[in-house]
Formats: C-alpha cells, sequence, structure tokens
C-alpha cells in the first residue's frame, strides 16, 4: 500500500501537516511563558533545541517568512527566535498536537519514535562537544545538524507507524540487510530520499542540508555529524556491538586523539565506564 502512494504522497502529507511535538516539550514551553522572569530567547531555545521536530517547525518557518534582504542562513534556535520574536512563536509556531497523543493508539510505534528522539538527541550532544574540541565557533550548527539527520525517520514514526513497524520487523528478521535497503522494500524509497526532498522543499538553510548530508562526508563538520550519528546508533544496540572499534577509530581520527583516549572519553561521558573499559582494548589496535 505504501509503495503505491509513493514518495510524492509522503511529501505531500509532511509539508501539509501540523507536525506534532513532545508533550514535555509544551509543557516546558508554557511553563516559561507564564514566567516573565525566565522567558528569555535563550531559556526558550534550551526547550525546543532538544526536540527535533519543534526545531524543524521553528526553522521552516523561519524561512517561509524571512525577509527579502536577510541573506544569512539561520540554523540555530536561539537566532531564529530573535529574528522572530518569542510571543510571534508561540502564536504561529505552537507546540501543539503533542506526538503522544497522535500515538496514543500505537503504543510500540510510540517507544520506538522516542528512542529514535532520544538518540538524536545524544548525537547532537556528540557532536556539539567533538565541534567544540575542533575549536569550531559555530558548533550549534553541527549540533542542530546532528540532531536533524534523522527526521524523516522520526516524521514517518508518526505518520506511518505500521510501515515503520514492519520495516523494523524485516530489520530484526534480516540483520545482514541494511536498512535503506528494507525501507525502500516496504515504502519504495528510503528515508534519506525522502529526508532530501522535503529539505529541499521546506527551503531549509542549505548549510543545514549540507550537514546533514552523509555524502558530504569528506568534510569535517559533517563527518563528526556522521561519525555522532553511527556511535549512537551502534551503541544502542550495546556496547560490544562489532562496529563500535571502528567507529571509535573513526573519531579518533577526527579528533586527532588517541583510540584509547577517545574509548575512555566516551565511557565517562555515557557513564558506562565498566562496560566498555572491560571490553578486549585489542578491537581498538
Amino acid at each position: 500500500m505504501s509503495e503505491a502512494r509513493g514518495i510524492d504522497y509522503w511529501v505531500a502529507i509532511l509539508t501539509r501537516a501540523d507536525l506534532p511535538v513532545l508533550k514535555q516539550t509544551a509543557r516546558d514551553l508554557e511553563e516559561l511563558r507564564l514566567d516573565d522572569e525566565k522567558l528569555t530567547a535563550i531559556s526558550v531555545a534550551n526547550i525546543i533545541a532538544r526536540d527535533p521536530i519543534m526545531t524543524v517547525k521553528l526553522l521552516r518557518y523561519l524561512q517561509q517568512h524571512k525577509h527579502k534582504i536577510q541573506t544569512t542562513e539561520v540554523i540555530q534556535v536561539e537566532q531564529a527566535l530573535l529574528m522572530l520574536g518569542i510571543e510571534p512563536v508561540f502564536k504561529h509556531v505552537p507546540p501543539a498536537p503533542l506526538i503522544e497523543d497522535a500515538l496514543k493508539h500505537k503504543t510500540p510505534a510510540l517507544l520506538h519514535l522516542l528512542r529514535t528522539i532520544h538518540r538524536s538527541h545524544l548525537a547532537s550532544e556528540y557532536a556539539k562537544d567533538w565541534a567544540v574540541r575542533l575549536h569550531d565557533l559555530h558548533y550549534e550548527e553541527v549540533r542542530i545538524a546532528a540532531l536533524l539527520h534523522d527526521i524523516a525517520e522520526i516524521l514517518m514514526w508518526c505518520y506511518a507507524p505500521d510501515e515503520m513497524l514492519e520495516v523494523e520487523e524485516l530489520r530484526l528478521q534480516e540483520p545482514t540487510v541494511r536498512t535503506r535497503v528494507i525501507q525502500a522494500r516496504v515504502f519504495g524509497f528510503t528515508m534519506f530520499e525522502l529526508q532530501r526532498v522535503i529539505a529541499e522543499l521546506w527551503e531549509l538553510p542549505q548549510l543545514l542540508l549540507t550537514l546533514m548530508n552523509d555524502s558530504c562526508a569528506h568534510l569535517p563538520r559533517v563527518r563528526n555529524v556522521v561519525l555522532a550519528t553511527n556511535l549512537v546508533r551502534h551503541s544502542s544496540k550495546g556496547w560490544d556491538d562489532p562496529a563500535l572499534p571502528d567507529d571509535y577509530k573513526d573519531i579518533a581520527d577526527l579528533l586527532r586523539m588517541p583510540v584509547d583516549a577517545v574509548v575512555d572519553m566516551i565511557a565517562v561521558e555515557a557513564g558506562i565506564a565498566c562496560d566498555i573499559n572491560q571490553q578486549d582494548r585489542s578491537d581498538y589496535d
């Protein structure tokens, strides 16, 4: 059924939809809105920037309403708020509807969606930390790119939960088959292809499109995003995942650090020092 609909159908659905956000995002923003002393662009940005869908809603709205004389691309949430104004954002980009309401009868899909959002948040924190280590003054751009790296997958959990559950089931049944191959089998297209189309249609900043594009991984900032996303995706399967040693080596190359130092750094940050340090260090040599 999803194959017959095709990518154009889903692009139209996602473009017309009032995208849902996390209940926690809506709750936190409402609390801020009622407290004039705490209501600032920074405090609002800190909440929005944890929620990938709320973030993309804001950036999409900004792109649709930017001034013709605006020549600088805006990716950072705080900058978008300063340009649009906090009250106009609350009015025109409300934190509603809610993801939890949209999937209240699809609990398995909701759980997968929340895990995917959690992975995106973790990847964004790794990417930001590495960008700071690399003295990237615009580290927030890298963080946002990592947060939105899997935005099409996140959105499809909201709007095509049954098909996404089918993808997950097939992925477990065929662990050696790449996820993109399974997505193409179920939908007729991959999430990467869908994301590229909607990002261009929504006229998201070109810099963001580049940073989210794995095919540009020869660029250090894009490589940062890709490696952060890979690390979180692989470690979510367990810290003994066979792909992790290669991840550590790639991260060490990016940060120009010894592999052992990268393993220790990630172990401390993830709070799983014992789990990683008990592994055979020869895996990383």
